[in-house]
């Protein structure tokens, strides 16, 4: 009897010999092509499957680009950067090959097209194979839902810069918008699409800034407080109802900055005469003028002791210092009358100082302290001005 030769040795296509295969493990599907001869597979091998063309939608505002059915910011320099990354996602590479290495090399056509240069190299079968492929991109623009809202005027909370008794100064107006667009740059960091400014209206009393949820107006006035100092109250309003029948408010933050700002200088009125303000976080903080020792308010006045401004530290003038009296008395020239003026000494000026910053007040001249000089090294005030708090 002759013996019978097992068919699977050799392809069934060409009749060549198929090298031996590991069996596969029991539970494991059998490959179909593995009685085939490597060179029949890699005939019809596709180290990669490409789609014919790409299409992406990209926000022609923010440079987000639609996904399924969302925006994504996907942070790309460019619309080339866009492509590549959406190319990747479309390519599937075969599960049997290994060692996969490719690269992408990108041509401009015009400037909604941008052809995909892609080459693909892997083993497949212990042979090194290499595949090439071009995938069209095309550009297409619109608009998210996040610029659609912003352009739309849309807002759920309006926060109101205000001063109590005054109107806040330029720099106060620009910190708190500063505040506002960096916690909204913080959560667009982390991925929220529902923050955003919508837009900041001067006013000829303060500032207004509208912003996109109440949870996000409540942070930017908070910030805003316990940097600047005031204090702010909730109005509610309600606008409308959503599609479920619940009630939709959108709320004004009123945000009443402190009557007095750092580096003003005050009377109290209480015979001890006026006070530099260091601070007006919590208890208004600050320096007596003629003596230099620390000055806090009352826990009942707060931020807003009974008291006038009477000057701030922008009015000061470089003057001379004509003697050093005592350690608690120098003669300067006065910077209106240039007549020789006696007047309190603070524990920074030195005897041999020549020349000292002054102010000149309601209640007589008075010579700058500098920052430490009452003694408050906790004393939260700015690096770059020792008599601005920020």
């Amino acid at each position: 009897m002759s013996e019978t030769r097992d068919t699977r040795d050799f392809c069934p296509r060409c009749g060549d010999p198929v090298p031996e295969r590991e069996e596969p493990l029991p539970g494991e599907p059998r490959e179909r092509d593995r009685v085939l001869c490597d060179a029949c597979y890699l005939e019809d091998f596709e180290l990669v499957d490409a789609p014919d063309r790409v299409e992406v939608t990209v926000c022609s505002h923010c440079g987000a680009v639609h996904r399924g059915n969302r925006w994504v910011d996907v942070g790309a320099r460019d619309y080339t950067d866009v492509a590549v990354d959406e190319v990747s996602e479309a390519l599937a590479v075969h599960l049997k090959a290994e060692q996969v290495q490719w690269g992408v090399d990108p041509e401009q056509v015009d400037r909604n097209t941008i052809r995909m240069h892609c080459t693909f190299a892997g083993v497949v079968r212990g042979v090194h194979v290499e595949e090439e492929v071009v995938v069209p991109v095309k550009i297409s623009r619109g608009t998210c839902d996040r610029c659609g809202r912003i352009s739309g005027g849309s807002y759920a909370a309006e926060v109101q810069i205000r001063g109590r008794d005054r109107v806040p100064d330029p720099e106060e107006q620009s910190r708190a918008v500063e505040i506002a667009e960096s916690l909204v740059a913080e959560r667009e960091a982390d991925g929220d699409r529902e923050s955003f400014v919508t837009e900041v209206i001067d006013q000829p009393e303060g500032t207004d800034v509208k912003l996109s949820t109440n949870k996000l107006g409540k942070a930017v006035a908070t910030q805003i407080t316990e940097e600047l100092g005031g204090s702010y109250s909730e109005a509610p309003t309600l606008v409308t109802e959503d599609g479920d029948g619940n009630e939709v408010y959108r709320v004004t933050f009123a945000v009443r900055l402190p009557k007095f700002r750092p580096g003003d200088v005050i009377d109290p009125d209480d015979g001890d005469g006026p006070v530099l303000v260091r601070s007006v976080r919590g208890n208004l903080k600050g320096v007596r003028m003629a003596t230099g020792e620390p000055y806090e308010a009352r826990f009942e006045e707060g931020e807003t002791p009974d008291a006038e401004t009477v000057g701030h530290v922008d009015d000061a003038v470089e003057t001379t210092v004509v003697a050093v009296e005592d350690d608690n008395a120098v003669q300067v020239l006065d910077p209106e009358t240039y007549e020789a003026t006696t007047v309190a000494r603070p524990p920074s000026v030195d005897e041999d100082a020549e020349r000292v910053e002054a102010v000149k007040t309601d209640a007589g001249l008075y010579v700058l302290p500098e920052d430490g000089d009452d003694g408050d090294e906790g004393d939260d005030t700015a690096d770059a001005d020792p008599m601005v708090d920020e």
